[in-house]
């Protein structure tokens, strides 16, 4: 199907109650889609995703290698510890968002988690230059066919990622593509386990938060526990939907448009008495990209940045690894 087949359901959906729905159903045109994306990240900063194209097959072989992988025993998963460039096993509590604007976190994330960066060839400059987050995957020996179906699923994002991408181009006036020749990307497979009952005030498996990058494209189980604030401050509840991804933008496409999109908070509470798995996929632009408002009719509301620092920053004071591992 071509790029920019996507159509927002109107249909009986509150946006004050639930997210939009984007269903890749009807042929259109980039404009289209632009201008359907403008309303929809404008409004909401979120969206259900429905006729990705993602073969079933891949969703399902991806979410049994996130539970495969957390049922090893911990020595297991220790064995493929998190290294400096942010790729392997990140033990249970062991991220605590200081950096969040939203909400001053004082207890860590409850979860634990899989991290898969972008691949990177030996002979790739940036990991001969020994760059911040440009180094190998690491990958769990015990599990036969676990690399091959993460890979699968991590490939089928990726192309997903850059065909919205061309329509977000349209939307915002500019051609982003060169920033996302060797996108920043990540894999993250996460597993909540049910949490003491009844929940500690504060205790959150991932605390408010805004994401640092450009989008998000979430897969999660059938447990539920996202939510997210709607426009009047309001946390409501964005359950999984059969079919459906959960999409949303990060801080760096709200200041390339110049706060027309919303970065919208969200958070992340397992009351479901049970482990709760999902896999969001990140796709952000190169670390050197410079991010800067791109709407030439207002003054700018953001300063220009560099995406690797910003994201260096966040990543060295959220997660406990970095204060044993990078000096």
């Amino acid at each position: 199907m071509a790029l920019g087949q996507f159509l927002l359901q109107e249909g009986p959906l509150d946006p004050l109650k639930e997210l939009p729905l984007v269903d890749l159903s009807t042929v259109r045109d980039q404009a289209a889609l632009a201008a359907l994306l403008k309303r929809t990240f404008h409004r909401s900063g979120f969206c259900y995703l429905a006729g990705h194209g993602v073969p079933r097959a891949l969703i399902d072989g991806v979410l049994a290698a996130n539970r495969r992988f957390h049922a090893q025993p911990l020595a297991a998963k220790e064995a493929v510890a998190i290294n400096a460039a942010h790729r392997g096993y990140m033990g249970f509590a062991s991220s605590l968002i200081v950096t969040s604007s939203v909400e001053r976190a004082r207890k860590p994330n409850q979860s634990e988690s899989f991290m898969m960066m972008h691949e990177l060839a030996p002979d790739d400059p940036e990991l001969r230059a020994g760059r911040p987050l440009q180094g190998p995957n690491r990958w769990p020996e015990a599990l036969p066919g676990f690399r091959a179906a993460v890979v699968a699923y991590n490939d089928a994002l990726e192309a997903l990622a850059r065909r919205l991408m061309g329509a977000v181009g349209v939307a915002f006036g500019a051609d982003l593509t060169r920033h996302f020749e060797k996108p920043t990307t990540f894999l993250r497979l996460l597993h909540y386990p049910p949490p003491e009952d009844p929940l500690e005030p504060g205790l959150y498996g991932s605390a408010p938060h805004t994401d640092y990058g450009f989008l998000t494209i979430l897969l999660q189980d059938e447990t539920g526990g996202l939510q997210v604030l709607n426009e009047e401050e309001q946390w409501i509840d964005a359950p999984p939907r059969p079919g459906c991804f959960v999409v949303n933008i990060g801080d760096m496409a709200m200041r390339w448009s110049n706060g027309h999109w919303r970065s919208t908070r969200h958070r992340v509470i397992n009351s479901a008495g049970r482990d709760r798995y999902s896999v969001p996929f990140f796709f952000d632009p190169d670390m050197d990209t410079v991010v800067a408002p791109l709407d030439p009719g207002q003054a700018p509301r953001f300063e220009a940045l560099r995406y690797g620092d910003y994201l260096m920053e966040r990543i060295d004071a959220n997660y406990a690894y970095r204060k044993e591992t990078v000096g």
